[in-house]
C-alpha cells in the first residue's frame, strides 16, 4: 500500500514536470516567433544589392557573381548556371548566352529582369 501511494505520487510528479517542460518549450517557441517577426518587420536580414565593379559575362561567372545582379537571387542564378551547363553539354563549345535575349530563355528571366541587368552584363 505504501508502495502504491509512492508510485502514484511519482507519476503525478512526473506529469507535473512534463507539463511544466511543455509550457516552457511552448513559451520559448512563441517568444522566438515574435522576435523573428519583429526582425522581419524592421527589415533586418533582408538582402541588399551589392554593387559590381565591372560587367560580368554570364557564360563563365560563378553563381555567387550572378546573385549580385539586381533582381537575381539564388534561384535565378542557379537556373542560369543550370541552363548554361545543360546547353554547353549538348552543343559543345557554343556559348549559352550571346545576347540579352538568350538570357530570357532561362525560366524566371523575363524582359523586365533582362532590362534591369543588361548594363551589368557583357557577352564575349
Amino acid at each position: 500500500m505504501v508502495t502504491d501511494n509512492f508510485i502514484q505520487r511519482t507519476d503525478a510528479g512526473q506529469k507535473r514536470i512534463q507539463s511544466f517542460a511543455f509550457v516552457i518549450g511552448a513559451t520559448a517557441a512563441v517568444c522566438f516567433a515574435i522576435f523573428f517577426g519583429i526582425l522581419s518587420l524592421a527589415g533586418f536580414g533582408q538582402s541588399c544589392e551589392v554593387g559590381l565593379e565591372s560587367q560580368i559575362n554570364p557564360n563563365d561567372v560563378p553563381m555567387a557573381s550572378l546573385v549580385r545582379l539586381p533582381g537575381i537571387g539564388i534561384t535565378r542564378a542557379g537556373a542560369i548556371v543550370a541552363y548554361r551547363e545543360n546547353l554547353a553539354g549538348q552543343e559543345g563549345e557554343r556559348r549559352a548566352f550571346e545576347t540579352i535575349d538568350d538570357l530570357q530563355k532561362v525560366k524566371g528571366i523575363g524582359p523586365k529582369t533582362a532590362e534591369n541587368i543588361k548594363d551589368w552584363l557583357k557577352f564575349e
